[in-house]
């Protein structure tokens, strides 16, 4: 006898629209000071989102781009786990140049996630092997000297985000899945882990800090989007049983003049998708040319 189908439901996809339709399976998300989107394609693209919604291939880096930020002169800093480096992409023309590549007998191995600090360091987070126990997160100086900032993030470390008082490094760890904090001492120097809280079977990709203190944990398995309290534990905001609006949320970035349109790519599709949850995303640290030496 044939059984009845579980239904597990769709979980806030009311509030979600997709756009930008016609993306290379991206991953990479971020936003820059003038509030411009710019995300990246499995084969080295960097897309700007124009105001009317569609996508403009500026720079190619025949890579695979995963995590970018960006600093307050607009341009952009993309981690290229093929050419296993971050370059610094300039959007007005595509030139772009290698940014950090790790240490001379140590070089970067999977490149995924980098966020900056105030100072205009770049914590890079550095997955290794998929079950290898292999990851590391770097810190890579204003003008790209890198140096291994803590090798206790083993498990496969993705997105990272810094706090806004520059305390604490915030990160998830996908396999086994995990959110956790790393204290940024005042020399800059690496604290304890600490786990936040055990995710188990899901894969985290992508966190973003909002303005409550919480964290929003984008997965890319299942397609869901989770919300973590310190005082309110982990509540789901988002799931798509059938992998259509929401399609391997890797990474999350908060959009708008107020910051409360979340918007995430899609690596299991073709598209961004967007909507708002009653949360605000804190604003990112951009760093000046100045401070990051041209």
């Amino acid at each position: 006898m044939a059984s009845e189908p579980v239904d597990i439901g769709p979980v806030g996809l009311d509030h979600i629209e997709t756009f930008a339709e016609g993306l290379d399976h991206p991953e990479g998300i971020t936003i820059t000071p003038g509030g411009r989107i710019y995300v990246g394609g499995e084969a080295g693209q960097i897309y700007r989102i124009e105001d009317d919604d569609t996508a403009t291939e500026v720079a190619n880096t025949g890579g695979f781009i995963l995590g970018i930020a960006a600093d307050a002169d607009g341009r952009i800093y993309a981690a290229d786990t093929v050419h296993r480096c971050v370059w610094r992409v300039t959007p007005d023309d595509g030139t772009h140049t290698v940014y950090a590549v790790g240490l001379p007998e140590r070089p970067f191995t999977v490149p995924n996630w980098g966020a900056f600090d105030a100072d205009g360091n770049l914590y890079l987070t550095d997955s290794g092997g998929w079950g290898a126990a292999s990851g590391l997160i770097w810190r890579i100086l204003p003008g790209g000297a890198s140096t291994v900032w803590t090798e206790a993030a083993v498990d496969f470390p993705n997105g990272c985000a810094v706090a806004p008082d520059g305390a604490c490094l915030y990160y998830v760890e996908s396999l086994p899945g995990r959110i956790c904090r790393i204290d940024i001492a005042s020399d800059g120097s690496a604290g304890e882990r600490t786990v936040l809280c055990e995710l188990g079977l899901v894969v985290p990709d992508g966190v973003a800090i909002t303005d409550d203190g919480g964290l929003v944990i984008s997965c890319y398995r299942p397609d869901v989007i989770y919300r973590w309290h310190q005082d309110e534990g982990l509540s789901l905001i988002a799931s798509d049983p059938r992998g259509t609006t929401l399609a391997a949320p890797t990474n999350v970035v908060f959009a708008g003049e107020d910051r409360s349109l979340l918007v995430v790519p899609n690596l299991g599709r073709w598209h961004l998708s967007r909507g708002r949850f009653g949360l605000r995303g804190v604003p990112l640290h951009y760093p000046t040319g100045d401070q990051l030496g041209g």
